[in-house]
C-alpha cells in the first residue's frame, strides 16, 4: 500500500507564504523515514494546489491512503469545517482511496515546548 501526506495550509496572497509551506513538505518528506511514499503541500484557497486536486494528484502518483494534516494552530472553522468539507469532496472523486484527516499541528502536546523554545531563543 502507497501512503502519502498532503500538508494543508490556509494559502496566502504572498507566494513565498505558500512556498514555505511547500519548502515544509520537502523537509518532511526528507525526513519522515519512508512512513510515507509521497509529501506534498495543499492549500484551502488563494494557492494551488486545491486541497482536492492535491489529493487527487496523490492518487494519480499511486497513493492508496492519503493523510490531510492541517497545518493549523487551532481549531476554528478551517479545521472544523472547511477542511473536512473539502476533503469529503476528494472521497467522492477518489472513491477507492483511503483519505483521512490527521489532527490539526496546533494540538500536538509538543507545541508547549516548541513555543518555549522559540521564546527563549529570542
Amino acid at each position: 500500500m502507497k501512503r502519502a501526506l498532503i500538508v494543508v495550509s490556509h494559502g496566502s496572497r504572498r507566494e513565498a507564504s505558500n512556498e514555505e509551506v511547500r519548502q515544509l513538505a520537502q523537509l518532511l518528506s526528507a525526513h519522515q523515514q519512508n512512513k510515507f511514499d509521497d509529501v506534498s503541500a495543499a492549500f484551502l484557497e488563494l494557492a494551488e494546489p486545491s486541497i482536492p486536486d492535491g489529493i487527487a494528484a496523490a492518487v494519480e502518483r499511486g497513493a492508496d491512503e492519503v493523510t490531510v494534516l492541517p497545518y493549523f494552530l487551532s481549531a476554528g472553522r478551517h479545521v472544523t469545517q472547511d477542511i473536512p468539507a473539502e476533503v469529503d469532496k476528494a472521497c467522492r472523486q477518489k472513491p477507492d482511496a483511503v483519505i483521512r484527516i490527521a489532527p490539526y499541528v496546533g494540538r500536538a502536546p509538543e507545541m508547549a515546548e516548541i513555543v518555549l523554545h522559540l521564546a527563549e531563543d529570542n
